[in-house]
């Protein structure tokens, strides 16, 4: 029986248990579990905060506890409503006492800034007018880019690559970078869609140029303090994941036709995954633990997990397994003790896979994206209906569900975020906030 990896929560539980019985002092375990915290320290994700798309280590796993396993028969209450966010798809990030997210109003992007009952602390335009020229896809408009905060600054990239850091508590902006015109790129087909990641001093951005596909920056001064070139394939739309194996720390990324590892000391090239669909399109991050990493993308192709190794020369790279299950297309995947949660495309479906093997533990009907809190897994799909399920491989088990409003037209694309016993939930034009608490 293959052994499931637990979080990092579930593992010092477990060692401090085994030190505790072994009659060790207790001044010994708290070194110890002081040098384990130490090894996730960057990414410490506290209960009232979510500072950027999929949480403080891009794991899309709240800290929530004590959340209830079941919702009465119409769901949890609705606290309340944010009207005036125009079109996009942003999610929100929660920090400092304040609710970020940015929308498109007439024909402007704007982030904002919201108090923790919805009112508007401030509103603010980032880069210029742009749309999308696809025909069949033109009113897919509006940012992608979630707000992410870090230190009292707010970061947030226009579909048009304007990045821009914005002075939480105001609004006022601190730097600017236009991303086309300083590394020599093309604004891609469907607009600039990524969230930055700020990892210490360093903040990491896809340009998608000639003068650098991937960057890093100073997030203080936005100066470039290294631009990697070199990667096959053209703009690739998911954010940046940072994670340490074989002595390298790594910034994972997409283009079209493949996913990367960079190292974030110098900038050089790790490794390259030939990874693409049909229509070369990679918008989901990759899923990483330990040594391992799962890929996925929609259309067709599906997921395939890979395997680092520690070479003399830096990391190589082999393949473990690969389904044509699970072509999560922009909902994202998520990793819970050893199985990974997501939805196909082509595929068609709610999955849940064992991470080691890919075998299909269970199915269901359903397309959307998901997030985790407190043992349980929240589904939004693209018509707006929102699911409760167990985080378990065992069945699909549904404890409560209810219908979104409707906050104007297109699909319901902006990823759910629990944080702070509130399940935030965009449409369109609206925010609204649920109290998931326990009454």
């Amino acid at each position: 029986m293959t052994n499931k990896p637990n979080s990092p929560a579930e593992s010092y539980q477990s060692v401090f248990s085994q030190i505790r019985s072994s009659g060790i002092r207790v001044t010994c375990i708290l070194v110890i579990l002081v040098s384990l915290f130490s090894i996730h320290i960057t990414y410490a994700q506290t209960v009232n905060e979510w500072p950027c798309f999929h949480g403080a280590d891009r794991q899309n796993k709240s800290a929530e506890t004590g959340l209830p396993g079941s919702w009465a028969v119409n769901g949890p209450v609705l606290s309340w409503t944010i009207s005036g966010l125009g079109e996009g798809f942003s999610s929100v990030s929660v920090a400092a006492g304040q609710i970020f997210t940015a929308g498109k109003v007439s024909n402007q992007t704007y982030v904002f800034a919201y108090d923790m009952k919805g009112k508007l602390l401030w509103k603010k335009p980032n880069g210029e007018a742009w749309s999308v020229t696809v025909s069949w896809a033109s009113s897919y408009n509006g940012p992608r880019s979630t707000p992410t905060y870090d230190n009292g600054v707010l970061y947030h990239i226009s579909e048009n690559g304007k990045l821009t850091a914005f002075r939480a508590k105001d609004g006022s902006v601190i730097w600017i970078r236009d991303l086309p015109k300083d590394f020599e790129a093309e604004i891609p087909m469907y607009g600039y869609a990524e969230s930055v990641m700020i990892d210490g001093e360093n903040l990491y951005v896809r340009p998608g140029g000639k003068k650098g596909y991937q960057a890093c920056l100073d997030k203080k001064t936005g100066k470039t303090l290294w631009s990697a070139t070199g990667i096959p394939g053209d703009y690739g739309y998911s954010s940046p994941v940072i994670s340490d194996f074989g002595g390298f720390r790594q910034v994972f990324g997409s283009s079209t036709t493949c996913y990367y590892s960079i190292d974030v000391k110098t900038g050089k090239l790790l490794w390259v995954v030939d990874f693409k669909n049909k229509y070369e399109v990679n918008c989901t991050d990759p899923v990483v633990y330990n040594e391992y990493i799962l890929l996925t993308s929609g259309e067709g192709k599906g997921s395939m997990l890979i395997k680092q190794k520690k070479t003399p020369n830096g990391i190589s790279t082999e393949k473990v397994w690969e389904t044509q299950l699970m072509d999560n297309y922009f909902g994202g995947v998520l990793m819970h003790k050893g199985y990974v949660y997501g939805c196909g495309s082509e595929s068609r479906g709610w999955f849940c896979l064992d991470l080691m093997t890919g075998k299909q533990m269970w199915k269901t009907n359903g397309e959307g994206s998901l997030t985790y809190a407190d043992g349980m897994l929240y589904l939004y799909d693209v018509k707006g209906n929102v699911k409760l399920i167990r985080a378990t491989q065992e069945k699909f088990d549904v404890t409560g569900e209810f219908k979104a409003p409707k906050g104007g037209e297109g699909p319901y694309w902006a990823h759910p975020v629990v944080c702070g016993g509130m399940l935030y939930l965009r449409h369109a034009d609206k925010l609204f906030a649920y109290d998931i608490r326990k009454k």
